[in-house]
């Protein structure tokens, strides 16, 4: 069982940035951000594969979040600029453990495994 856990989120002015972190305590290979704000459905926000050479973002993020892999590739980076009100959601880290047919890192069924998610919150 690998253990996923959040660092990073909190209190941030409108056009501000933010960095998340997740640790994971054992192997993974595609991993991944999700967030869900009150009252809304869990939304895809960006993964990145194992070797870091496929990425892949969310609509409403490209070209403000970046998402990266530490060298040790068990953890997993994302860089939020230029944050709205409407990012402020619950952030979750997902990352896949074993080898699922095809690359659908949009999807929650690509990941086996879920942090508890870390709270962001954009004011106005």
């Amino acid at each position: 069982q690998v253990q996923l856990v959040e660092s990073g989120g909190g209190l941030v002015q409108a056009g501000g940035s933010l960095r998340l972190s997740c640790a994971a305590s054992g192997r993974t290979l595609t991993m991944g951000w999700f967030r869900q704000a009150l009252g809304k459905e869990r939304e895809f926000v960006a993964a990145i594969s194992w070797s870091g050479s496929s990425v892949r973002y969310g609509d409403s993020v490209k070209g403000r979040f970046t998402i990266s892999r530490g060298d040790a590739k068990n953890t997993v980076y994302l860089q939020m600029n230029s944050l709205k009100p409407e990012d402020s959601a619950v952030y979750s880290c997902a990352a896949e453990g074993r080898y699922h047919s095809g690359w659908h890192p949009d999807g929650p069924t690509q990941y086996d495994y879920w942090g508890q998610g870390t709270q962001v919150t954009v004011s106005s």
